[in-house]
């Protein structure tokens, strides 16, 4: 759909927006605006105030400063009833279903269609919901529940809640994140087909290069304010240019991994099954060593991980460490064995939300800091604050809520957490996934620190120059076992997805 940007009036313009959380601005009059039919990316570094804007647009947040027109209606404030109510939705990045119910039931509760007093009309729901899939090509089974669904199709699911209320923008926040390569292509493909109805779309992602391909317009912002706005960037913008602005600096600083030496085995996992009908998975990890997992989503690569740990039961299996046999049998074993975990799904497993940052970074090495029975809470900033500042945190205040913080910030909460725990050996199950290239770097920095101090690392990713420049052997599961053990030159792109997809060496 073509924009006539010098003739058509925006559906939404944001003029001089700031907004301060105790004494500090994470908003310095950010000025933003969507067209009808326009995908509009805006990107910037974890912390640089996207969410924020997206709150002060949803009602969720109260602007201190600047004001919104809506289809030419000026609002100081919005409150999240009247945002909807003029149009405006959101695909959250979190998961914001109902596990128990079904897809149709996800996509209409509170906005149910009735046929009389208290009466629900599924069918018509259903119907309507069938239409609407037809139309943007999803394929979804209307009646499973979403306990029961691949985390993509959640994701649709999400897109098609948002799409009933017929919106005239449709904010998506890292709508991508969760996909293989292939789904995230259908995402790219149905967010042309959303526009083409007329809705304009605010896509917020870290993948630069899907940015750069689905845009019409790309807006970087960094440390709450708007550095630059580019036009059709797919026809000549490169992804560094767009890099570069984000973070203040050339792309060639970033930081590269360090090569350190791998010693003994520390970790040996033998005949490792789920059940008694899964494979049987073994495989071991020497100290200073990064052992990478790549498969498809759906492969099995997290479910042998929470096995490994006790989140989830086995059926059998010898896991020994350092030579020791270990007995798992729940979390509080494996953290008692050395073992950190940290986890793909941060706001539900891997922090307390409505705790402090303090509290969360804390919670698991404050026995070992401190001794006795009561703890004087005021002696432990001085034993966090020089991890967070290492990790170049972002927050308020660390007595700040972790609920509060952006998701790459939330996700440093969760390694500090672990960092401050000293444990031995670390699994890091899609570590930035969703953060800016910035925070990625500091996260490889610090795997790097830890295979220098003789720990180990599992590393579950679906970023192939992450796993790539990472790892130090590759294991590429398929159906719950480990299909091939990559090493060297081997660990390349189109070996990974081969083997992942299961395709042998004659191309079959």
């Amino acid at each position: 759909m073509t924009i006539d940007y010098e003739n058509q009036k925006p559906v939404i313009s944001m003029r001089g927006i700031r907004k301060e959380f105790s004494g500090v601005w994470a908003l310095s009059g950010i000025t933003f605006d969507v067209y009808a039919g326009e995908v509009h990316c805006l990107v910037g570094e974890n912390g640089a105030g996207k969410s924020t804007l997206m709150k002060i647009l949803s009602g969720a947040y109260t602007p201190t400063e600047g004001t919104i027109e809506i289809d030419g209606a000026s609002y100081q404030k919005l409150t999240p009833t009247l945002s909807k109510s003029l149009g405006i939705n959101i695909v959250y990045q979190e998961n914001d279903l109902v596990p128990s119910m079904d897809v149709v039931e996800n996509i209409y509760v509170g906005n149910e269609i009735v046929k009389g007093p208290g009466l629900i009309d599924y069918k018509a729901m259903a119907q309507a919901t069938r239409r609407q899939m037809d139309e943007l090509g999803i394929q979804l089974d209307l009646h499973t529940k979403i306990e029961h669904m691949s985390v993509s199709d959640q994701q649709f699911v999400k897109i098609l809640k948002a799409l009933s209320v017929q919106p005239k923008v449709l904010i998506m926040d890292e709508p991508t994140s969760m996909f293989n390569v292939e789904d995230a292509a259908k995402v790219l493909e149905l967010t042309r087909r959303i526009t083409e109805k007329g809705i304009g779309i605010i896509y917020i992602s870290h993948f630069l290069n899907e940015v750069v391909q689905i845009a019409d317009r790309v807006t970087v912002i960094r440390d709450g304010a708007v550095i630059r706005t580019y036009k059709n960037p797919n026809r000549d913008l490169p992804v560094t240019t767009i890099t570069q602005d984000m973070v203040g600096r050339p792309i060639d600083m970033f930081y590269q991994k360090e090569h350190c030496p791998i010693e003994s085995v520390m970790l040996e996992v033998e005949d490792l099954q789920l059940t008694k009908d899964s494979p049987k998975v073994s495989f071991s990890v020497r100290k200073g060593e990064i052992l990478g997992f790549s498969g498809m989503v759906g492969s099995g690569r997290t479910e042998i991980m929470r096995a490994l740990v006790g989140a989830d039961s086995r059926h059998g299996g010898h896991i020994r460490i350092n030579g020791t046999e270990a007995t798992i049998n729940n979390p509080a074993d494996s953290i008692r064995h050395g073992f950190a975990f940290i986890t793909e799904d941060r706001q539900k497993l891997g922090l307390i939300l409505n705790a402090s940052v303090l509290e969360n970074a804390t919670i698991l090495g404050l026995r070992e800091k401190i001794k006795g029975f009561f703890v004087n809470i005021k002696r432990l900033p001085p034993l966090i604050e020089p991890l967070l500042k290492e990790l170049r945190l972002k927050t308020p205040s660390i007595w700040t809520e972790a609920v509060y913080l952006s998701g790459g910030n939330q996700q440093k909460v969760v390694l500090a957490k672990w960092l401050f725990a000293e444990q031995d050996i670390y699994i890091f199950d899609e570590p930035t996934r969703g953060i800016d290239v910035n925070a990625k770097a500091e996260f490889y920095k610090q795997m790097t620190n830890l295979t220098k101090a003789g720990k180990c690392i599992l590393m579950i990713s679906s970023d192939m120059p992450e796993l790539i420049s990472m790892s130090d052997r590759v294991l590429v599961v398929r159906n719950g076992a480990i299909d091939c053990e990559l090493s060297g030159s081997n660990i390349n792109e189109q070996e990974i997805i081969k083997r992942a997809l299961g395709v042998k060496k004659n191309g079959r």
